[in-house]
């Protein structure tokens, strides 16, 4: 029996998951042409179409899709257990794939993990910055970080920052123009600066809590955005309120730059997470991550 070319197999993959030729090519080093030859070659072995190609993208017939379901993980797994091979290295080795948001990324992850690439040169780690939750098991992430009440409850999830609180926060400036508001039902009367959530598309509702009593306040004003530092920004230069997790601004509150309202309304919660598959095993890599960013 003829042996099968596993490469044509990556290749189709890899395509059908990044939805690009491009992006697929990035991923495996390779161009775009000989990807579409691995790809044709394989589809002319098996007798049938596996990927519909658009202008614009690509994605999976019917029959690719079922190819997809029943090789994709096979790869996973031969991945995960090269990468466990490292274990009888003198020196641990191997591609750590991370999502986060851009403030965590700056503030924890980086502080925490750089000592262990200097420490460990054969570690790599990619940092994917996203502000949606991304299925990070059909996104090929290792790991993603979020706060803890937005993890789904089939994973685990281990404590890597204390607990957090809100911050209403809006510049001098602005406060020079408009009263101060005394409750969360006057910031309807206020330009606030909203969130978009990249992955539901719909706004962040601002939530409030006061001994016991919750408050939920529909914003309006002028800018929406689906970026944290962008909205930190707009604050400054005095176009509104804006509501964020308090780290996001402490050194401008630490300077006056702004001034926070409602603090009372704003109660502790639970903190970031780094949060990942539970039936999985795990590289020596990735378990120096997690020592690295465990409290």
């Amino acid at each position: 029996m003829a042996r099968r070319n596993l490469n044509d197999l990556l290749a189709f993959v890899t395509v059908a998951r990044e939805g690009s030729f491009t992006r697929a090519g990035a991923v495996l080093g390779v161009s775009q042409s000989a990807l579409s030859q691995a790809i044709k070659a394989l589809e002319e072995r098996l007798e049938i179409r596996l990927l519909t190609r658009t202008t614009r993208s690509v994605s999976a017939t019917p029959a690719g899709e079922r190819l997809l379901q029943a090789i994709g993980n096979r790869f996973d797994e031969i991945e995960a257990e090269l990468d466990a091979l490292t274990e009888l290295r003198e020196k641990p080795a191997g591609t750590v794939r991370l999502t986060s948001g851009d403030h965590v990324l700056r503030t924890l992850l980086l502080p925490k993990l750089l000592p262990v690439m200097h420490r460990y040169p054969d570690i790599r780690i990619e940092f994917d910055v996203s502000y949606g939750l991304r299925d990070i098991v059909a996104d090929r992430f290792d790991a993603g970080v979020r706060l803890g009440e937005s993890i789904d409850k089939d994973m685990i999830a281990m404590p890597i920052s204390p607990k957090l609180r809100m911050a209403a926060v809006a510049s001098p400036a602005y406060f020079a123009r408009h009263p101060v508001p005394k409750g969360p039902a006057d910031l309807t009367r206020h330009n606030c600066i909203n969130i978009r959530f990249p992955t539901s598309g719909g706004l962040y509702v601002w939530e409030f809590e006061r001994r016991g009593r919750q408050m939920n306040v529909r914003v309006d004003g002028q800018m929406i955005v689906n970026t944290s530092p962008h909205i930190v920004l707009a604050a400054l230069d005095g176009l509104g309120i804006a509501f964020l997790p308090e780290e996001e601004f402490a050194p401008h509150i630490e300077e006056g730059r702004l001034v926070r309202v409602l603090q009372d309304w704003c109660p502790p919660f639970s903190g970031y997470h780094l949060y990942y598959p539970s039936r999985r095993q795990h590289s020596p890599a990735f378990s120096l991550v997690v020592e690295a960013l465990r409290i």
